[in-house]
C-alpha cells in the first residue's frame, strides 16, 4: 500500500544475499515500474472499498492480513519455529471483525481468548520448542491482527473513511519523505547493524513531507486544526520508522531479504505493512484525542 520501506527505502536486506544486488534494476534497489503499478492497483482497490461499503474495505485488510500472516509463518518456519497456523488464522478474521462491530473492549476479550487457544493449540505437539513456538505465535496474533484491529476501529468512526484516508497519506508521505530524501543526501546511518541505509538525511525528510501533508489533510479532510495534523505527523513517523526497523531486525535474524514476493516490485504483503501496522495504532490513538472517540457503532 506504500511506496517504500523506510525513511529511505530500504528493505533491511542481509549482506549474504550479495548477489541479488547484482541483479537490481535501478539505485534504488527496486524494479521501479512493477512497483509503481502495483502500488496504484493497491490504492484504487482500498479506496474503492473505503467508499462504497465499510464492510468491504475490512474484507480488504483481512485478505492482506492472511497474506501477511501467511508469510510470516513461513519465515518463522524457516528457522524451525512453528507459530499456531488455527488460531493465528483465526484471530485474522475474529479480531479486526469484532473491532469494528464490537469495539475496543471486545477487541481486548477476543484477543486474550485466541491467545489462550494459541496456547492449547500448541501444546498438542508436545513440549519441545513450546516457549519459542509460543512466543512467536503470541508476537504474530499481537503484531498483525490486534494491531490491525484499530484500523478498524478507526473506520468504525462516522467519519471514518476520512481518517482511514488520512492515515493511509500519511504513511505514504512518510515513506515518499524519507524514500527520496536518503537517496539523494542520506550520508549517515541511523543503525547500520539494522538497517544500513536508513539514514538520518531520510529521517528528516519524512518528518518534512509527513508533517506538511498531516496539517493539509486535517485542515481539508477533517476539519481539526492544522497543528494537530503536524504533532500527528512527527508521532507517525516514528512509529513507521519503529515498525520498519522492526521488520529489519526480524529478516536479519532469519537471514531473508523479503518476506515474499506477492507484490512486484516490492516484496511481501509484510514488507508493505511494516509501516501501516504500528501507524494503525498510533493514528487511531491520535484521531481520538483530537477529533473525539472513533468507536461509534458500526454502520455496515
Amino acid at each position: 500500500m506504500t511506496d517504500s520501506s523506510g525513511p529511505d527505502g530500504d528493505r533491511g536486506q542481509d549482506p549474504r544475499e550479495a548477489d541479488g544486488d547484482r541483479k537490481k534494476p535501478s539505485r534504488t534497489g527496486r524494479n521501479l515500474p512493477a512497483a509503481v503499478a502495483s502500488g496504484v492497483v493497491l490504492v484504487v482497490v482500498v479506496l474503492a472499498s473505503l467508499f462504497t461499503y465499510k464492510w468491504l474495505f475490512g474484507v480488504v485488510v483481512i485478505l492482506a492480513l492472511g497474506v501477511a500472516m501467511r508469510e510470516m509463518i513461513q519465515a518463522f518456519a524457516s528457522r524451525g519455529i512453528k507459530i499456531a497456523r488455527v488460531p493465528a488464522y483465526g484471530a485474522v478474521v475474529l479480531l479486526p471483525t469484532v473491532a469494528y462491530v464490537a469495539g475496543p473492549i471486545w477487541q481486548l476479550v477476543a484477543t486474550g481468548a485466541v491467545l489462550l487457544l494459541a496456547m492449547l493449540w500448541r501444546i498438542r505437539r508436545g513440549v519441545d520448542g513450546y516457549v519459542r513456538d509460543i512466543t512467536a505465535s503470541f508476537f504474530a496474533i499481537a503484531y498483525l491482527p490486534f494491531m490491525a484491529g484499530f484500523l478498524m476501529l478507526t473506520l468504525a468512526a462516522d467519519d471514518g473513511p476520512w481518517r482511514v484516508v488520512v492515515f493511509i497519506l500519511l504513511t505514504i508521505s512518510n515513506d515518499i519523505g524519507g524514500y527520496f530524501a536518503g537517496i539523494f543526501y542520506g550520508r549517515h546511518p541511523i543503525a547500520a547493524s539494522i538497517s544500513p541505509k536508513k539514514s538520518w538525511e531520510g529521517f528528516v525528510g519524512s518528518v518534512i513531507l509527513q508533517c506538511s501533508v498531516g496539517a493539509l489533510s486535517f485542515v481539508f479532510l477533517l476539519d481539526a486544526a492544522w497543528w494537530q495534523g503536524v504533532i500527528a505527523g512527527l508521532i507517525l513517523t516514528i512509529t513507521a520508522t519503529g515498525g520498519d526497523f522492526a521488520e529489519s531486525a526480524i529478516k536479519r535474524d532469519l537471514g531473508i531479504k523479503d518476506m515474499g514476493s506477492f507484490l512486484p516490485g516490492h516484496g511481501g504483503m509484510m514488507d508493505r505493512l511494516d509501516s501501516l501496522i504500528p501507524n494503525a495504532f498510533a493514528s487511531w490513538a491520535i484521531f481520538t484525542v483530537f477529533l473525539g472517540a472513533s468507536f461509534t457503532g458500526a454502520a455496515l
